[in-house]
């Protein structure tokens, strides 16, 4: 199948055009400037230069495809959804995965799945117009997919390591919010990957939550980076309103306690996480 990506110079795009490779499909990804062009090539992918700004850029190569992976992160909704719909347009009644946040369900008061509400915080409460307008295609012969992912680790620069690296170290020590009993959702990059290839098969209007079904605290994560970093597991507490001076609104994303299972894409896309011990993943650093 030839797939048309965005965002595939970034963390999770390399990573999914090498999952989309090994399964024998054939990619083009957009690319801003030479070096991800030359990121691009080296996966062994074809380079289409341009942004999620070019429309007619998008439409030209999302219709030149059988499927369309949509990774990249736009500036503001209104960007997500141009593109969005620019990328519904061109790829016709191909697949199009959309790529939204676990997020967006805010606290989940237990373990729960897709069908739960969604309540999200207020940096990501943009993702709901977005992906409602993306699965309506699903009414008019279109084939939207959306994958949630949620926290990322594994490989480098995974979104996690925001809530390491603006906080920092205090005091030698790896710090949590509140009394970090709070859960986060992860998923390994390479199970994600493996998620966004399975997806191509996948029902129009789904959505699937890419977790890996293991669901730590916050302060075992903590403990983990601790060890990683040669801080011997020492570990601290910070308020959530020193987290959110220290790092704007995102803080009360990493506050949210989340738990979800990855059950429907195993049932019905056959896609299991092969990472399942992510604080031993994260203890290594």
């Amino acid at each position: 199948m030839k797939v048309f990506v965005t965002g595939g110079s970034g963390y999770i795009g390399k990573a999914t055009i090498a999952a989309l490779l090994r399964h024998g499909h054939v990619v083009e990804a957009v690319a801003r400037s030479e070096q991800s062009a030359a990121a691009v090539r080296a996966l062994g992918a074809a380079p289409v230069i341009g942004d999620l700004g070019d429309l007619s850029v998008l439409n030209a190569a999302a219709a030149r495809a059988e499927a369309v992976v949509h990774l990249a992160q736009a500036d503001s909704g209104e960007a997500d959804l141009a593109a969005a719909t620019t990328l519904q347009d061109g790829v016709g009644t191909g697949t199009y995965i959309h790529t939204g946040g676990t997020w967006i369900y805010g606290d989940t008061d237990g373990v729960v799945d897709e069908t739960a509400s969604w309540n999200p915080p207020a940096i990501v409460a943009w993702r709901r117009p977005v992906e409602e307008a993306v699965l309506r295609r699903a009414r008019h012969g279109g084939r939207p997919v959306v994958v949630q992912p949620g926290l990322l680790y594994g490989g480098e620069n995974r979104l996690i390591d925001l809530f390491y690296t603006d906080p920092g170290k205090q005091a030698g020590a790896i710090p949590y919010i509140g009394d970090g009993s709070n859960h986060w959702a992860l998923i390994h990059i390479d199970d994600a990957a493996e998620l966004y290839v399975a997806a191509l098969k996948a029902r129009a209007g789904s959505v699937y939550a890419g977790v890996g079904g293991v669901n730590p605290t916050a302060k075992e994560v903590a403990l983990a980076v601790s060890r990683a970093a040669g801080l011997d597991g020492k570990t601290v507490s910070i308020t959530l309103a020193q987290a959110r001076q220290q790092m704007g609104p995102i803080a009360d994303a990493f506050a949210l306690d989340q738990q979800l299972t990855p059950a429907r894409a195993r049932t019905e896309l056959g896609w299991a996480p092969l990472h399942t011990n992510p604080l031993a993943v994260l203890a290594r650093g």
